[in-house]
């Protein structure tokens, strides 16, 4: 499914002068596109707060199980599908056929837990991070398993459930008062389902676009290419001289309000909200130590957004994991990355004291085959695997240092404790303060929950209490 792209709020068109209207056969003058462009920043924090809060509002209130302990979540999605066995259960006895490069496993700073031989940085950091080896669901479609891990309810029902983002986005809203929407994805959203479902568009994640490792992070609708924030300030302050009409009407309450919106933009754009994404405020080593590359740099902003309270981020990895060919090649280049930022990202939120409000979870939508499939076209490639694949997960309430169930000999099959995609989704719901069984306000007035309601049978074995 293709995503339109966010508006650009800083009115590119105002830069030659004209801009064209839909259809190219009307002009408008450069003292209108400035008008619009600002309209357009206002719409979206309307949508990105004000919107959102609007329909939460209208929604009964979560009844949590208990006390919010994650008051934040960062989702570092491997859309594709990450191995298995290269990485969080390494079965080396198994032999070439099905390690094939990656034979070795090495210890953790937690006794008796190893990992693949590709993540030494993360090895330094299991008493930080829990692994589920016993995540499965069976389904090896990209777009149909990415629903189920995204929304736990079985795809080709009549409804289309949003995403565990946007149930976040709607009920956290009333309480989150920062200018950037509360559901946020770095960079680009990866698309293999409508991640707000019948929420509707104002629950849709407000995706950044650019790259937070070029020298100037390029936010769709918040830092515009090429365009200083000087020339910025310059623009806002000819707006404001060109509004006659607002300081005519500045008495009237519906002027007040739009000029609050108009505000909020502009502290969005050239204020608090921009500077959030701006990295040059942190310190070259610690960049450094992140990694220099997208991913590293990914979650530096995510730290970042979590700090100033944003609820819910998404990190859709780089390229992706779909490693059909050039398996161990792909896996050689994007592991370091992997390892580098996501060590460095819990080391740093628990320096800052961020780890126990802030649940953190890595995953795919499903694994790879365990058996390396050496014929062509793959030629050393692993397939879609959703029989039994691996999770982590950390902080907001999440014990360090253990593991939940296990996989067999070859890592085909779960051998000890399944975890379904419901089983995983509630026990966030829960230590987010989220009630599961919500109702979810649905436009034709439709009987939704967060999470199927226990007589739709859907598979579950229990929430993760061994690790909350």
């Amino acid at each position: 499914m293709k995503h339109r792209p966010q508006q650009n709020l800083n009115g590119d068109a105002a830069e030659t002068g004209w801009s064209e209207l839909a259809g190219g056969s009307q002009r408008v003058s450069r003292r209108e596109s400035i008008r619009r462009g600002v309209i357009g920043a206002a719409g979206l924090v309307l949508a990105g707060s004000a919107g959102t809060r609007i329909l939460a509002e209208e929604t009964p209130a979560p009844k949590p199980a208990n006390e919010a302990k994650a008051k934040s979540v960062i989702q570092i999605f491997l859309w594709g599908g990450m191995s298995h066995n290269d990485t969080w259960d390494p079965k080396p006895e198994s032999g070439y056929e099905y390690m094939g490069d990656f034979g070795k496993a090495i210890d953790t700073n937690v006794e008796g837990i190893k990992i693949g031989a590709l993540f030494p940085e993360l090895a330094k950091q299991a008493d930080k991070f829990s692994l589920i080896r016993s995540m499965t669901h069976r389904n090896n479609g990209h777009e149909t398993a990415a629903y189920l891990m995204q929304t736990g309810h079985t795809p080709g029902e009549r409804l289309a459930y949003p995403s565990i983002g946007a149930v976040f986005a709607l009920f956290k809203s009333p309480g989150y008062k920062g200018l950037i929407p509360p559901y946020v994805v770095l960079t680009q959203p990866q698309g293999r389902f409508s991640e707000e479902g019948f929420l509707g568009p104002r629950f849709k994640p407000f995706a950044t676009g650019g790259d937070p490792n070029a020298p100037r992070f390029e936010v769709e609708g918040v830092v515009a290419k090429g365009i200083t924030d000087d020339r910025q300030k310059a623009r806002k302050e000819l707006l404001g001289k060109l509004d006659t009409m607002g300081a005519a009407m500045a008495s009237s309450a519906a002027v007040v309000a739009a000029a609050d919106v108009r505000q909020q933009a502009y502290e969005l754009i050239l204020g608090a909200g921009k500077e959030v994404f701006d990295l040059s405020k942190e310190k070259q080593e610690l960049r450094d130590r992140y990694g220099k590359h997208t991913f590293g740099q990914d979650c530096l902003v995510a730290r970042r957004l979590v700090e100033t309270g944003v609820p819910y981020v998404v990190i859709n990895y780089p390229g992706g994991w779909d490693t059909h060919k050039d398996h161990f090649q792909t896996m050689r280049r994007q592991v370091p990355q992997l390892d580098q930022g996501l060590a460095m990202l819990l080391q740093d939120l628990k320096d800052r004291g961020l780890l126990e409000t802030t649940l953190v979870w890595c995953s795919g939508e499903f694994g790879r085959g365990p058996k390396i499939d050496w014929q062509p076209p793959w030629n050393g490639g692993r397939n879609h695997y959703g029989n039994v694949f691996s999770v982590l997960v950390a902080g907001g309430g999440f014990k360090g240092g253990c593991v939940v169930g296990a996989s067999d000999a070859k890592a085909e099959e779960v051998k000890d404790r399944p975890v379904y995609p419901v089983d995983l989704l509630g026990s966030i719901y829960q230590l987010a303060g989220i009630d599961a069984q919500a109702k979810l306000p649905h436009p034709m007035g439709l009987e939704a929950h967060v999470l199927p309601d226990p007589s739709e049978k859907v598979k579950s074995a229990g929430l993760l209490t061994e690790i909350m």
